[in-house]
């Protein structure tokens, strides 16, 4: 009965995961630009995002989470398409999602924003 109950606490220990979920409102690469949008002279066009995974075996491999973080943005900027045009980047949000098995771990970053363009 002993060998049993071990078995099975083991088995119940191994197959448990942990995820944490991180979600910030904060630009973490230092960078600033202020938009004043206190006069109408702007529409929302649409909303983008960037995503970047790292994969750890052991607690070895993938990125930190500032170099995710990095990628994910690079990621947005990219898909945004700002280049050559009267639009910015408001509203950011950088979320960070962990999960972690007993030898396998994963942060998943995803930074969003929404895309206005300047009427005026």
């Amino acid at each position: 009965m002993k060998k049993i109950t071990l078995l099975f606490a083991l088995l119940t220990i191994l197959t448990t995961s942990c995820a944490t979920h991180n979600g910030l409102t904060r630009n973490m690469n230092q960078n600033n630009t202020e938009v004043v949008l206190s006069q109408n002279n702007f529409k929302i066009i649409k909303t983008v995002k960037g995503f970047a995974k790292a994969t750890y075996i052991l607690g070895i491999g993938g990125h930190s989470k500032n170099g995710l973080v990095s990628e994910a943005k690079s990621n947005m900027l990219e898909n945004a398409n700002l280049e050559g045009t009267s639009r910015a980047i408001i509203n950011e949000t950088v979320e960070i999602k962990g999960s972690a098995f007993p030898f396998v771990g994963t942060h998943k970053v995803i930074v969003s924003g929404q895309i206005i363009e300047f009427t005026d």
